[in-house]
């Protein structure tokens, strides 16, 4: 069932640097780079390279439930840093894992002492009719679970629950710690998120500024230049050059806040950097899950803006480059209670035309 959250497109920004000295990460947090923190009882996986066999390094890790859904439910994605394999869609890999909200009635803190916006998802959550006792339930992306679910919850033992997440934490740390390390990381900063509609305002309010601006200048005979923000016009010249229509969308379309680094709206439309090949765009509307061989659907894509971040902690450069990457989650969110074992869903990338005018 689908649910407000769901209809409406979500922006992902940067709120600031997840300082490990300071802030504890778990797999209700969202955030860029990092370790991957998984779901209780998924085995971590550290996938590789599908060109040059690399190990990939985590860029992005976001916790999105399904509305009435009893699980939690998280993507992790991840992408070569070699410079040879950027803008290749075989060289990311992006894992959806899911775990039954019983199992995790003693749940950790998101992040301890982080801004509060970091993992805060739904400062409108009464818009989207969520009600106050289960907005800690409803910290993702996608909203949350039912509230019958919740009442389940409080009938387990969460001492005995809690002490089983916490040995097989621990036990996948000892276990899978040396092949973690051989992964390149990058560093990791909070995602905070901002409705896409209540940006509108600010817009308008922007453009009322700049014809007041304007007529001042008419006025009084004198150039001011334009006031910060004022990107639209901008993104359209620059698209003019290319001559690309729906280049000139999406140009369009960031301008309302260019900083977005991700984009949400499961079920929505995706938005293309360039017009995808025909035979690649034929292949994303008949993709199937490779687990369950049901349709596939827009869950999120990663923005331009995200590129600047990606820097590893050992000081080398994370040689990401991409217009855009897309990713594909089943329409059912498939799964078996207990597996425990990440699902593969599909990645497409796109450059960024303006590479093109550097080469």
């Amino acid at each position: 069932m689908a649910s407000r959250a769901q209809e409406q497109t979500l922006l992902g920004l940067c709120d600031g640097e997840l300082d490990s000295n300071r802030h504890r990460s778990s797999f209700l947090t969202n955030k860029v780079g990092g370790h991957p923190d998984w779901l209780p009882g998924i085995s971590r996986q550290s996938p590789r390279c599908g060109r040059c066999g690399a190990p990939l390094a985590h860029v992005v890790q976001v916790y999105c439930p399904l509305e009435a859904s009893p699980y939690h439910r998280n993507l992790h994605l991840f992408a070569c840093p070699g410079a040879a394999c950027s803008g290749r869609s075989d060289c990311w890999t992006v894992l959806r894992s899911q775990c039954l909200e019983e199992r995790t009635a003693s749940r950790p803190a998101p992040a301890q002492e982080a801004p509060p916006a970091a993992t805060e998802w739904c400062d409108t959550a009464d818009d989207w009719g969520v009600e106050e006792e289960e907005e800690e339930e409803k910290d993702g992306w996608g909203g949350g679970v039912e509230e019958d679910s919740h009442g389940q919850e409080e009938t387990t033992a969460p001492e005995e629950k809690a002490g089983e997440v916490d040995v097989s934490s621990r036990l996948q740390d000892l276990n899978l710690g040396a092949s973690r390390e051989d992964a390149p990381v990058l560093r990791p900063f909070f995602i905070s998120v901002a409705e896409e509609s209540d940006l509108c305002g600010e817009r308008d309010d922007l453009r009322h500024a700049q014809q007041l601006l304007r007529e001042y200048e008419s006025r009084e005979g004198v150039a001011v230049g334009e006031l910060e923000g004022g990107c639209e016009e901008k993104y359209e010249k620059t698209s003019a050059r290319h001559g690309d229509a729906v280049f000139s969308r999406f140009m369009k379309k960031i301008s309302l806040c260019p900083q977005q680094i991700l984009r949400y709206c499961r079920g929505g439309k995706p938005l293309f950097v360039s017009e995808p090949p025909p035979a690649a765009a034929a292949s994303l509307a008949s993709a199937a899950c490779g687990r369950c061989g049901g349709s596939r659907t827009f869950e999120l894509q990663l923005m331009p803006a995200l590129v600047s971040l990606l820097r590893r902690t050992d000081g080398g450069e994370a040689e990401l480059e991409f217009g855009t990457v897309l990713v594909y989650t089943c329409t059912d969110s498939c799964w078996t209670a207990g597996s425990g074992a990440a699902v593969e869903e599909l990645c497409f990338v796109q450059t960024d035309p303006d590479q093109q005018l550097f080469k």
